[in-house]
C-alpha cells in the first residue's frame, strides 16, 4: 500500500510538471498594439506587452529602462518590419542584451517578411525623406496580408514552444475562420467607398485604401516625416478646389494642426482614423479596429 501510494504521489507530482511546462507562458514583446492584439488571438495565454501605443508614432520611441527590461525578458519580439523600427529597435536590443531576440532565426519576428509589401524602392537616399525601401510597413490594415502574417507567427510560436504546437494551430485555424469570415462582409459594406479620394497624413492607410479601392491624391507632408508648411499647404488648398476629395485624413497620433488649416479653407471634413488597437474607444482588437475604420468612413462618404 505505501509502495503504491508513493508511485501515486510521484505521478501526481510528474503529471503536474507536465502541465507546468505545457502551459508555461511565453514574454512577448510586441512593437506595435496591433502585432499584440494579433498575438493574443493566436496565443491566448502568453504573456505580451506592446511597447507602443495608437497614440504614438511608432517611428519614432524612446529606448526606456522600461522597454529595455521587458525586452530583456522576452522569448519572443514582434514588430511590423520593413524598417519601421529601425530608428529605435537595435537600440533596445543592444541594450537588452537578450540575444534570443536578436534574429529572425530566433525569437525575433517581422510581420513585413512574411508577405509582399507595397511601394518597395530599388534605391534610398535623405533626399527622400521618411521612405522604406523595404515596401510601405503599415501592413495591418490589408486583411488578406494579415492572414499571411498570422500564419508566419503561428509558425514562429511553434518553433519557440514546440510543446503547445498543437494549441497554436488550434488557435490559428479558429482565428482565420473568423477573420475570412469577416473579410467578405466589411467588403460589401464599405462598396461605397471605391473610388473615393482623400488627402491623408503620410501613407499610414495606405494598404487600406489599396484595398478598398480609394485613392490617396495628396500627402499632408511634403516630404515622409516632415511636417506640413505653409507653402505646401497651399498647394493642397488648390487641389482640393477641384472639388473631387472626400475628406482629409490623419491618423489617431499625428498633429491635426494642418489638416484643420486645409479643412477650414476647403471646407472638407477632417476625420482622426485610429491607426491601431486603442486608437478610438471603439478599437478594442483587430476585428473591432476594422469596424471601426470602416464605419467612420462611411459617415462621410
Amino acid at each position: 500500500m505505501r509502495i503504491n501510494s508513493k508511485l501515486k504521489a510521484i505521478a501526481t507530482v510528474a503529471v503536474m510538471a507536465f502541465s507546468a511546462s505545457a502551459n508555461a507562458q511565453l514574454n512577448v514583446f510586441a512593437c506595435e498594439p496591433e502585432y499584440a492584439a494579433l498575438t493574443k488571438e493566436l496565443a491566448p495565454d502568453a504573456k505580451i506587452y506592446s511597447a507602443t501605443t495608437a497614440m504614438q508614432d511608432p517611428h519614432q520611441v524612446q529606448a526606456r529602462p522600461s522597454l529595455i527590461a521587458k525586452m530583456r525578458q522576452a522569448d519572443l519580439v514582434v514588430c511590423a518590419g520593413a524598417d519601421l523600427e529601425i530608428g529605435w529597435l537595435p537600440m533596445l536590443q543592444m541594450k537588452a542584451s537578450n540575444a534570443n531576440v536578436r534574429s529572425t532565426d530566433k525569437g525575433l519576428f517581422y510581420a513585413a517578411e512574411h508577405t509582399i509589401t507595397l511601394d518597395q524602392l530599388t534605391q534610398v537616399d535623405r533626399s527622400m525623406g521618411d521612405v522604406h525601401a523595404k515596401g510601405n510597413p503599415h501592413l495591418h490594415f490589408d486583411p488578406y496580408r494579415i492572414i499571411d502574417i498570422a500564419n508566419g507567427l503561428t509558425a514562429k510560436l511553434s518553433q519557440l514552444d514546440a510543446d503547445n504546437r498543437l494549441q497554436y494551430e488550434a488557435a490559428l485555424a479558429d482565428f482565420t475562420s473568423r477573420w475570412k469570415a469577416a473579410i467578405p462582409k466589411w467588403e460589401q459594406q464599405a462598396q461605397g467607398l471605391a473610388g473615393k479620394k482623400v488627402i491623408a497624413y503620410h501613407s499610414s492607410f495606405r494598404y487600406l485604401f489599396h484595398w478598398l479601392g480609394m485613392e490617396q491624391v495628396a500627402d499632408l507632408e511634403p516630404k515622409p516625416g516632415l511636417a506640413p508648411t505653409s507653402s505646401h499647404l497651399a498647394s493642397l488648398l488648390k487641389r482640393a478646389e477641384q472639388g473631387d476629395i472626400m475628406a482629409v485624413l490623419i491618423t489617431s497620433y499625428h498633429s491635426d494642426r494642418g489638416a484643420k488649416w486645409l479643412g477650414e479653407r476647403s471646407d472638407l471634413p477632417v476625420m482622426r482614423l485610429p491607426m491601431s488597437i486603442g486608437g478610438n474607444d471603439a478599437s478594442t482588437d483587430l476585428f473591432s479596429l476594422y469596424d471601426s475604420v470602416i464605419s467612420m468612413l462611411l459617415e462621410v462618404k
